[in-house]
Protein backbone atom coordinates (compact mmCIF):
# COMPACT_ATOMS: atom_id res chain seq x y z
CA UNK A 1 0.00 0.00 0.00
CA UNK A 2 1.46 3.35 -1.02
CA UNK A 3 1.97 6.08 1.57
CA UNK A 4 -0.13 9.18 1.01
CA UNK A 5 1.75 11.89 -0.80
CA UNK A 6 2.56 15.08 1.02
CA UNK A 7 3.33 18.31 -0.78
CA UNK A 8 6.75 19.66 0.15
CA UNK A 9 7.08 23.22 1.38
CA UNK A 10 7.62 25.82 -1.33
CA UNK A 11 11.10 27.02 -0.44
CA UNK A 12 11.18 29.34 -3.44
CA UNK A 13 8.34 31.44 -2.06
CA UNK A 14 9.09 34.02 0.64
CA UNK A 15 8.38 32.81 4.19
CA UNK A 16 5.11 33.84 5.74
CA UNK A 17 4.93 36.89 8.01
CA UNK A 18 6.78 36.56 11.29
CA UNK A 19 9.15 33.86 10.00
CA UNK A 20 12.86 34.23 9.33
CA UNK A 21 14.00 34.56 5.70
CA UNK A 22 15.36 31.30 4.28
CA UNK A 23 18.90 32.71 4.05
CA UNK A 24 18.82 33.67 7.73
CA UNK A 25 17.43 30.23 8.54
CA UNK A 26 20.33 28.57 6.73
CA UNK A 27 22.95 30.51 8.69
CA UNK A 28 21.06 29.86 11.90
CA UNK A 29 21.30 26.12 11.23
CA UNK A 30 25.00 26.47 10.44
CA UNK A 31 25.52 28.29 13.74
CA UNK A 32 23.70 25.50 15.60
CA UNK A 33 26.01 22.79 14.30
CA UNK A 34 29.00 24.95 15.26
CA UNK A 35 27.56 25.57 18.74
CA UNK A 36 26.71 21.90 19.36
CA UNK A 37 30.20 20.74 18.44
CA UNK A 38 31.75 23.65 20.35
CA UNK A 39 29.85 22.42 23.39
CA UNK A 40 31.20 18.91 22.86
CA UNK A 41 34.83 20.09 22.87
CA UNK A 42 34.44 22.74 25.59
CA UNK A 43 35.16 20.30 28.47
CA UNK A 44 38.52 19.25 27.00
CA UNK A 45 40.64 22.07 28.52
CA UNK A 46 38.74 21.66 31.81
CA UNK A 47 39.67 18.04 32.50
CA UNK A 48 42.78 19.11 34.41
CA UNK A 49 40.65 21.26 36.74
CA UNK A 50 38.19 18.42 37.29
CA UNK A 51 41.03 16.01 38.05
CA UNK A 52 42.58 18.41 40.56
CA UNK A 53 39.26 19.11 42.31
CA UNK A 54 37.77 15.61 42.30
CA UNK A 55 40.91 13.47 42.34
CA UNK A 56 40.17 11.02 39.53
CA UNK A 57 42.60 9.26 37.18
CA UNK A 58 43.14 9.55 33.39
CA UNK A 59 40.96 6.44 33.02
CA UNK A 60 38.00 8.52 34.21
CA UNK A 61 38.86 11.29 31.76
CA UNK A 62 38.71 8.87 28.86
CA UNK A 63 35.51 7.25 30.17
CA UNK A 64 33.84 10.67 30.33
CA UNK A 65 34.93 11.25 26.75
CA UNK A 66 33.98 7.74 25.63
CA UNK A 67 30.39 7.84 26.92
CA UNK A 68 29.82 10.98 24.85
CA UNK A 69 30.91 9.18 21.68
CA UNK A 70 28.67 6.20 22.42
CA UNK A 71 25.70 8.47 23.21
CA UNK A 72 26.13 10.32 19.91
CA UNK A 73 26.27 7.01 18.10
CA UNK A 74 23.14 5.72 19.84
CA UNK A 75 21.18 8.84 18.87
CA UNK A 76 22.43 8.84 15.29
CA UNK A 77 21.37 5.23 14.82
CA UNK A 78 17.89 5.66 16.30
CA UNK A 79 16.54 9.20 15.90
CA UNK A 80 19.01 10.38 13.27
CA UNK A 81 16.39 10.36 10.49
CA UNK A 82 13.36 11.24 12.61
CA UNK A 83 13.23 14.79 11.22
CA UNK A 84 12.45 13.35 7.77
CA UNK A 85 9.09 12.27 9.21
CA UNK A 86 8.11 14.81 11.89
CA UNK A 87 9.87 17.87 10.46
CA UNK A 88 13.16 19.61 11.24
CA UNK A 89 11.87 22.13 13.78
CA UNK A 90 10.39 19.74 16.39
CA UNK A 91 13.59 17.69 16.50
CA UNK A 92 15.78 20.78 16.67
CA UNK A 93 13.75 22.51 19.37
CA UNK A 94 13.88 19.38 21.52
CA UNK A 95 17.60 18.84 20.95
CA UNK A 96 18.44 22.48 21.72
CA UNK A 97 16.37 22.38 24.91
CA UNK A 98 18.24 19.26 26.05
CA UNK A 99 21.55 20.86 25.10
CA UNK A 100 20.72 23.96 27.15
CA UNK A 101 19.86 21.78 30.17
CA UNK A 102 23.14 19.96 29.60
CA UNK A 103 25.10 23.20 29.88
CA UNK A 104 23.47 23.92 33.24
CA UNK A 105 24.28 20.36 34.34
CA UNK A 106 27.92 20.92 33.44
CA UNK A 107 27.98 24.25 35.27
CA UNK A 108 26.50 22.72 38.42
CA UNK A 109 28.53 19.48 38.30
CA UNK A 110 30.17 18.62 41.62
CA UNK A 111 31.60 15.22 40.78
CA UNK A 112 32.14 12.52 38.18
CA UNK A 113 28.52 11.19 38.14
CA UNK A 114 27.16 14.62 37.19
CA UNK A 115 29.90 15.02 34.59
CA UNK A 116 29.04 11.63 33.10
CA UNK A 117 25.33 12.45 33.04
CA UNK A 118 26.02 15.75 31.27
CA UNK A 119 28.16 14.03 28.63
CA UNK A 120 25.47 11.42 27.96
CA UNK A 121 22.79 14.09 27.58
CA UNK A 122 25.12 16.09 25.36
CA UNK A 123 25.85 13.12 23.14
CA UNK A 124 22.19 12.18 22.76
CA UNK A 125 21.11 15.71 21.87
CA UNK A 126 24.01 16.20 19.45
CA UNK A 127 23.34 12.94 17.66
CA UNK A 128 19.61 13.68 17.47
CA UNK A 129 20.20 17.17 16.06
CA UNK A 130 22.86 16.19 13.53
CA UNK A 131 20.48 14.70 10.98
CA UNK A 132 17.93 17.49 11.31
CA UNK A 133 20.55 20.24 10.95
CA UNK A 134 22.31 18.60 8.02
CA UNK A 135 19.10 17.83 6.16
CA UNK A 136 17.67 21.27 6.94
CA UNK A 137 20.67 23.03 5.41
CA UNK A 138 20.39 20.85 2.30
CA UNK A 139 16.68 21.71 2.12
CA UNK A 140 17.52 25.40 2.00
CA UNK A 141 20.68 25.37 -0.13
CA UNK A 142 22.09 22.18 -1.68
CA UNK A 143 25.52 23.56 -2.56
CA UNK A 144 26.22 25.53 0.61
CA UNK A 145 24.57 22.82 2.69
CA UNK A 146 26.93 20.12 1.45
CA UNK A 147 30.00 22.24 2.21
CA UNK A 148 28.73 23.37 5.61
CA UNK A 149 27.83 19.82 6.60
CA UNK A 150 31.44 18.82 5.97
CA UNK A 151 33.19 21.81 7.52
CA UNK A 152 30.77 22.97 10.26
CA UNK A 153 31.41 20.18 12.78
CA UNK A 154 35.16 20.62 12.52
CA UNK A 155 34.85 24.41 12.87
CA UNK A 156 32.66 23.92 15.95
CA UNK A 157 35.08 21.47 17.54
CA UNK A 158 37.96 23.87 16.94
CA UNK A 159 36.07 26.90 18.24
CA UNK A 160 34.89 25.16 21.40
CA UNK A 161 38.32 23.83 22.32
CA UNK A 162 40.16 27.13 21.88
CA UNK A 163 37.37 29.34 23.23
CA UNK A 164 37.03 27.20 26.33
CA UNK A 165 40.79 27.29 26.90
CA UNK A 166 40.85 31.08 26.69
CA UNK A 167 37.88 31.52 29.03
CA UNK A 168 39.32 29.07 31.56
CA UNK A 169 42.76 30.69 31.45
CA UNK A 170 41.84 34.37 31.61
CA UNK A 171 38.35 34.81 33.09
CA UNK A 172 36.81 33.95 36.47
CA UNK A 173 34.70 30.90 37.35
CA UNK A 174 36.62 28.60 35.00
CA UNK A 175 34.44 25.53 35.59
CA UNK A 176 31.20 27.48 35.01
CA UNK A 177 31.57 30.45 32.69
CA UNK A 178 32.07 28.61 29.38
CA UNK A 179 28.91 26.56 29.97
CA UNK A 180 26.85 29.61 30.92
CA UNK A 181 27.98 31.34 27.73
CA UNK A 182 26.96 28.32 25.69
CA UNK A 183 23.65 28.13 27.56
CA UNK A 184 22.87 31.69 26.48
CA UNK A 185 23.77 30.85 22.88
CA UNK A 186 21.47 27.81 22.87
CA UNK A 187 18.58 29.84 24.29
CA UNK A 188 18.96 32.39 21.49
CA UNK A 189 19.21 29.65 18.87
CA UNK A 190 16.09 27.97 20.27
CA UNK A 191 14.18 31.23 19.83
CA UNK A 192 15.54 31.42 16.29
CA UNK A 193 14.31 27.92 15.45
CA UNK A 194 10.84 28.83 16.76
CA UNK A 195 10.85 31.69 14.23
CA UNK A 196 12.04 29.53 11.31
CA UNK A 197 9.81 28.15 8.61
CA UNK A 198 9.63 24.36 8.43
CA UNK A 199 11.70 23.14 5.47
CA UNK A 200 10.37 19.57 5.40
CA UNK A 201 6.81 18.28 5.25
CA UNK A 202 5.89 15.52 7.74
CA UNK A 203 5.44 12.06 6.26
CA UNK A 204 4.48 8.65 7.63
CA UNK A 205 6.98 6.21 9.08
CA UNK A 206 8.28 8.02 12.17
CA UNK A 207 8.22 4.92 14.37
CA UNK A 208 9.70 2.74 11.65
CA UNK A 209 12.57 5.22 11.23
CA UNK A 210 13.70 4.50 14.81
CA UNK A 211 14.76 0.97 13.84
CA UNK A 212 18.49 0.45 13.35
CA UNK A 213 19.54 0.15 9.70
CA UNK A 214 22.72 -1.75 8.90
CA UNK A 215 22.04 -2.73 5.30
CA UNK A 216 25.37 -2.94 3.49
CA UNK A 217 25.00 -3.72 -0.24
CA UNK A 218 27.51 -6.09 -1.77
CA UNK A 219 28.97 -3.41 -4.03
CA UNK A 220 29.98 -1.31 -0.98
CA UNK A 221 31.42 -4.08 1.21
CA UNK A 222 34.94 -4.27 -0.17
CA UNK A 223 35.39 -0.47 -0.48
CA UNK A 224 34.17 -0.05 3.10
CA UNK A 225 36.54 -2.76 4.30
CA UNK A 226 39.40 -0.91 2.61
CA UNK A 227 38.25 2.43 4.05
CA UNK A 228 37.79 1.09 7.59
CA UNK A 229 41.48 1.49 8.63
CA UNK A 230 41.41 5.12 7.50
CA UNK A 231 38.20 5.75 9.44
CA UNK A 232 39.59 4.05 12.53
CA UNK A 233 42.90 5.93 12.35
CA UNK A 234 41.23 9.33 11.89
CA UNK A 235 38.67 8.97 14.65
CA UNK A 236 41.01 7.25 17.10
CA UNK A 237 43.34 10.23 16.74
CA UNK A 238 40.46 12.65 17.32
CA UNK A 239 39.47 10.71 20.43
CA UNK A 240 42.98 10.90 21.85
CA UNK A 241 43.26 14.66 21.27
CA UNK A 242 39.81 15.20 22.77
CA UNK A 243 40.58 13.27 25.96
CA UNK A 244 44.32 13.04 26.72
CA UNK A 245 45.63 15.61 24.22
CA UNK A 246 45.81 18.47 26.78
CA UNK A 247 47.88 16.34 29.16
CA UNK A 248 50.32 15.44 26.37
CA UNK A 249 50.83 18.97 25.09
CA UNK A 250 51.35 20.36 28.60
CA UNK A 251 54.08 17.78 29.23
CA UNK A 252 55.73 18.44 25.88
CA UNK A 253 55.63 22.21 26.40
CA UNK A 254 56.45 22.08 30.12
CA UNK A 255 53.48 24.35 30.83
CA UNK A 256 50.19 24.12 32.71
CA UNK A 257 48.44 26.55 30.36
CA UNK A 258 44.79 25.70 29.72
CA UNK A 259 45.04 27.54 26.40
CA UNK A 260 47.63 25.02 25.21
CA UNK A 261 45.28 22.20 26.15
CA UNK A 262 42.53 23.65 24.00
CA UNK A 263 44.93 24.70 21.25
CA UNK A 264 45.93 21.11 20.48
CA UNK A 265 42.36 20.03 19.66
CA UNK A 266 41.72 23.37 17.93
CA UNK A 267 44.70 22.80 15.64
CA UNK A 268 43.65 19.25 14.77
CA UNK A 269 40.03 20.18 13.98
CA UNK A 270 40.76 23.47 12.22
CA UNK A 271 43.32 21.95 9.88
CA UNK A 272 40.88 19.13 9.16
CA UNK A 273 38.18 21.63 8.22
CA UNK A 274 40.61 23.57 6.03
CA UNK A 275 41.59 20.38 4.22
CA UNK A 276 37.96 19.50 3.48
CA UNK A 277 37.18 23.03 2.29
CA UNK A 278 40.26 23.41 0.09
CA UNK A 279 39.96 19.99 -1.56
CA UNK A 280 36.17 19.74 -1.77
CA UNK A 281 36.35 19.41 -5.57
CA UNK A 282 38.98 16.65 -5.52
CA UNK A 283 38.21 13.06 -6.41
CA UNK A 284 37.29 10.96 -3.34
CA UNK A 285 40.21 8.56 -3.90
CA UNK A 286 42.64 11.48 -4.07
CA UNK A 287 41.19 12.98 -0.91
CA UNK A 288 41.45 9.68 0.97
CA UNK A 289 45.00 9.10 -0.26
CA UNK A 290 46.13 12.56 0.85
CA UNK A 291 44.24 12.13 4.12
CA UNK A 292 45.77 8.81 5.10
CA UNK A 293 49.23 10.01 4.05
CA UNK A 294 48.71 13.12 6.19
CA UNK A 295 47.72 10.97 9.16
CA UNK A 296 50.82 8.82 8.81
CA UNK A 297 53.25 11.72 8.37
CA UNK A 298 51.59 14.04 10.88
CA UNK A 299 51.45 11.50 13.70
CA UNK A 300 55.05 10.56 12.94
CA UNK A 301 56.10 14.20 13.35
CA UNK A 302 54.21 14.51 16.65
CA UNK A 303 55.99 11.39 17.95
CA UNK A 304 59.32 13.04 17.11
CA UNK A 305 58.12 16.15 18.93
CA UNK A 306 57.26 14.09 22.02
CA UNK A 307 60.68 12.42 21.94
CA UNK A 308 62.45 15.80 21.77
CA UNK A 309 59.97 17.82 23.89
CA UNK A 310 59.48 20.24 20.99
CA UNK A 311 56.30 22.30 21.22
CA UNK A 312 56.59 23.87 17.71
CA UNK A 313 57.19 20.45 16.14
CA UNK A 314 54.22 19.01 18.04
CA UNK A 315 51.84 21.61 16.62
CA UNK A 316 53.35 21.29 13.13
CA UNK A 317 52.69 17.56 13.25
CA UNK A 318 49.17 18.20 14.55
CA UNK A 319 48.42 20.48 11.58
CA UNK A 320 49.44 17.73 9.14
CA UNK A 321 47.63 15.02 11.10
CA UNK A 322 44.50 17.18 11.33
CA UNK A 323 44.50 17.69 7.57
CA UNK A 324 44.80 13.93 7.31
CA UNK A 325 41.84 13.47 9.65
CA UNK A 326 39.59 15.71 7.57
CA UNK A 327 40.73 14.28 4.25
CA UNK A 328 40.63 10.66 5.34
CA UNK A 329 37.12 10.85 6.77
CA UNK A 330 35.58 12.80 3.90
CA UNK A 331 37.42 10.69 1.34
CA UNK A 332 36.07 7.50 2.91
CA UNK A 333 32.48 8.78 2.93
CA UNK A 334 32.67 10.03 -0.64
CA UNK A 335 34.24 6.76 -1.78
CA UNK A 336 31.74 4.39 -0.18
CA UNK A 337 28.34 6.09 0.05
CA UNK A 338 27.82 6.84 -3.69
CA UNK A 339 28.23 3.11 -4.43
CA UNK A 340 24.90 2.39 -2.73
CA UNK A 341 21.48 3.09 -4.18
CA UNK A 342 19.60 6.01 -2.59
CA UNK A 343 17.43 3.72 -0.46
CA UNK A 344 20.55 1.89 0.83
CA UNK A 345 22.61 4.90 1.85
CA UNK A 346 21.18 5.30 5.35
CA UNK A 347 22.31 1.78 6.17
CA UNK A 348 25.78 2.40 4.75
CA UNK A 349 26.12 5.63 6.72
CA UNK A 350 25.06 3.78 9.87
CA UNK A 351 27.94 1.33 9.44
CA UNK A 352 30.38 4.22 8.86
CA UNK A 353 29.11 5.94 12.00
CA UNK A 354 29.55 2.76 14.03
CA UNK A 355 33.15 2.33 12.90
CA UNK A 356 33.97 6.02 13.41
CA UNK A 357 32.43 6.59 16.84
CA UNK A 358 33.63 3.29 18.27
CA UNK A 359 37.11 4.21 17.04
CA UNK A 360 36.79 7.60 18.73
CA UNK A 361 35.57 6.30 22.10
CA UNK A 362 36.96 2.84 22.83
CA UNK A 363 40.68 3.34 22.04
CA UNK A 364 40.66 6.50 24.16
CA UNK A 365 39.39 4.49 27.14
CA UNK A 366 42.10 1.87 26.56
CA UNK A 367 44.65 4.69 26.46
CA UNK A 368 43.43 5.97 29.82
CA UNK A 369 43.96 2.50 31.29
CA UNK A 370 47.47 2.35 29.84
CA UNK A 371 48.34 5.77 31.23
CA UNK A 372 47.61 4.52 34.74
CA UNK A 373 48.91 0.95 34.48
CA UNK A 374 51.53 0.86 31.73
CA UNK A 375 53.96 3.75 31.75
CA UNK A 376 52.28 7.17 31.88
CA UNK A 377 50.98 9.76 29.45
CA UNK A 378 53.94 10.13 27.08
CA UNK A 379 54.61 6.39 26.77
CA UNK A 380 50.93 5.80 26.02
CA UNK A 381 50.94 8.65 23.48
CA UNK A 382 53.86 7.02 21.65
CA UNK A 383 52.18 3.61 21.55
CA UNK A 384 48.85 5.12 20.52
CA UNK A 385 50.55 7.12 17.77
CA UNK A 386 52.28 4.03 16.41
CA UNK A 387 48.92 2.22 16.29
CA UNK A 388 47.34 5.14 14.37
CA UNK A 389 50.27 5.18 11.94
CA UNK A 390 49.89 1.42 11.39
CA UNK A 391 46.20 1.86 10.54
CA UNK A 392 47.00 4.74 8.18
CA UNK A 393 49.72 2.65 6.49
CA UNK A 394 47.25 -0.22 6.06
CA UNK A 395 44.75 2.17 4.45
CA UNK A 396 47.44 3.53 2.11
CA UNK A 397 48.46 0.02 1.13
CA UNK A 398 44.85 -0.85 0.36
CA UNK A 399 44.54 2.23 -1.85
CA UNK A 400 47.72 1.42 -3.73
CA UNK A 401 46.70 -2.20 -4.37
CA UNK A 402 43.19 -1.51 -5.65
CA UNK A 403 41.74 0.20 -8.67
CA UNK A 404 39.26 3.05 -8.28
CA UNK A 405 35.69 1.76 -7.95
CA UNK A 406 32.98 3.08 -10.23
CA UNK A 407 29.89 4.53 -8.61
CA UNK A 408 26.68 2.58 -9.08
CA UNK A 409 24.60 4.19 -11.84
CA UNK A 410 21.46 5.90 -10.71
CA UNK A 411 18.34 3.79 -11.19
CA UNK A 412 16.29 4.67 -14.25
Amino acid sequence: MNSPSVSPPDLQAPPRAGRLPHTVGFYLLASIVVAFLAGSSAPTPLYAIYQAEWGFSPITVTLVFGVYALAVLAALLTVGSLSDHVGRRPVLITAIAVQAVTMLTFAAADGVPALMAARVLQGLSTGAAAGAIGAGMLDLNQTKGAITNAVGPLLGTATGALGSGLLVQYLPAPAHLVYLVLFGIFVLQGVGVLLMSESSSPRPGALASLRLQFALPRVARRPLLLAAPALAAAWALAGFYGSLGPAVVRLVAGSNSFVLGGLALFTLAASGGAMVLLLRASAPRTLMFLGTAGLFVGVGVTLLAIAHSSEPLFFAGTVVAGAGFGGGFQGAIRTVVPLASPHERAGVLSVIYVVSYLAMGLPAVVAGFLVVHAGGVLTTAREYGIAVMALAALALLGLLLTRPAASRPAPA
